[in-house]
């Protein structure tokens, strides 16, 4: 059973995915606020944690910012909060995953399977895969279905750091940030043309299929269909 954390003081949510979630095989641990939470997770270690923004005694940003300086087990964060601002600002601070409520049970899941995959992953070999996407890091080459694809410098790191975070949402911000510096971080229009012309490449060689989806606003995920 794969042990879930779940931070958020709204009793009906709790009790909403407890029994939501240990129908699906998985077991429950809860906190009320986000002392209480940071301390379930020194004395539980859950493999993953449900945080909602919206605490009584601290802010969810800076219970995240706090446990990534010691601790990468993914973080999906549940709230009300749905401006673009909001959602960035909490995938910058290193949550995994955004989901605003009401949310999708099925779609909750979903998420949660993907950030539990990713985090079990290691990052030793120069192979990375998602789906027909194969990335090969030592020579620089892609291929989808078995198929090359040609990628100029830029469009391959920009797939390079969508793979890396497969699944999951990555803003402007860390696309910018990785693949052209920090002082391009609000040069989006840059990364739009070549995340374009990306789309296009994949779509392609995969048979029309979309790989990347839009979160609007925000940034960018690669669809994690493995």
């Amino acid at each position: 059973m794969r042990k879930v954390l779940i931070i958020d003081d709204e009793l009906s949510i709790r009790r909403l995915l407890r029994v939501s979630l240990e129908a699906n095989n998985y077991q429950i641990i809860e906190a009320q606020t986000a002392q209480e939470g940071i301390q379930k997770i020194i004395e539980e270690r859950p493999e993953i944690i449900l945080l909602d923004l919206g605490l009584p005694d601290k802010n969810g940003l800076t219970v995240i910012a706090e446990v990534r300086q010691w601790s990468s087990t993914p973080i999906i964060v549940l709230t009300v909060q749905d401006s673009d601002l909001d959602k960035v600002m909490a995938l910058d601070s290193g949550a995994d995953d955004y989901i605003t409520k009401p949310f999708s049970i099925p779609e909750l899941l979903v998420r949660m399977r993907v950030a539990l995959r990713h985090n079990s992953q290691g990052d030793q070999s120069p192979i990375s895969k998602c789906g027909s996407i194969e990335m090969n890091l030592a020579g620089h080459l892609v291929k989808v279905d078995n198929q090359l694809v040609k990628l100029t410098a830029t469009e391959f790191d920009i797939l390079k750091v969508l793979l890396r975070h497969k699944g999951k949402v990555v803003t402007h911000r860390m696309i910018l940030n990785e693949v052209w510096g920090p002082n391009s971080v609000e040069h989006i229009h840059y990364l739009r043309v070549y995340l374009g012309n990306l789309r296009k490449k994949l779509k392609i060689a995969g048979s029309n299929q979309e790989f990347i989806a839009t979160e609007a606003g925000v940034g960018y995920r690669l669809i994690d269909n493995d």
